[in-house]
C-alpha cells in the first residue's frame, strides 16, 4: 500500500473545486481545506475526513481514497445546498486531475447525506467520493 499520493490528491481536489466557475458562482470562492476561524460565509464548501485502503496489485502500489466534501448553507430548505452539492459533484466526478505524485485512475461519487444541523438553522450535505490512485 502507498499513502504517498494522499497530499497530491488533496491539492488536486482542492484546486479543481476552487477553479470551478459554477461552484465559485454559488459560494463566491468559499472553498476551504479547513473551516476558518471567525464568522463563516452563509454558504461554503469544506474538505473533510479521508479513509484509505490498499489497492496495490501486480502493476504497483495503489490505494482507494474515500474523502468527504461538505456543503454548508444557512438558507431555508435544501435547494441552495443541493445546487452547490451538484456543482461539487460535477467538478469532481470523472475529473482528469493532474497529481504532483502518482496517477489518478478514477474519481467517482460514492454517497451523500443531507441533514439539518444547529437546531435546524444550517443545512449540511456531506458528499463522499472514491478516488483510485496509483503511486510511482
Amino acid at each position: 500500500m502507498s499513502y504517498g499520493v494522499s497530499a497530491a490528491l488533496q491539492v488536486a481536489v482542492f484546486g479543481a473545486l476552487s477553479a470551478d466557475t459554477v461552484l465559485d458562482g454559488l459560494v463566491a470562492g468559499a472553498v476551504f481545506d479547513a473551516e476558518p476561524a471567525g464568522v463563516l460565509p452563509a454558504s461554503y464548501v469544506s474538505l473533510g475526513a479521508e479513509r484509505v485502503r490498499d489497492r496495490s496489485d501486480a502493476t504497483g502500489a495503489g490505494a482507494l481514497h474515500e474523502f468527504d466534501v461538505s456543503v454548508v448553507t444557512e438558507g431555508d430548505g435544501f435547494f441552495a445546498a443541493k445546487q452547490i452539492a451538484a456543482a461539487v459533484s460535477d467538478a469532481l466526478v470523472d475529473a482528469e486531475l493532474a497529481l504532483s505524485r502518482g496517477r489518478l485512475v478514477s474519481l467517482q461519487f460514492y454517497k451523500g447525506k443531507a441533514a439539518k444541523v444547529e437546531s435546524g438553522r444550517i443545512r449540511r450535505i456531506d458528499l463522499i467520493f472514491r478516488a483510485r490512485v496509483q503511486d510511482g
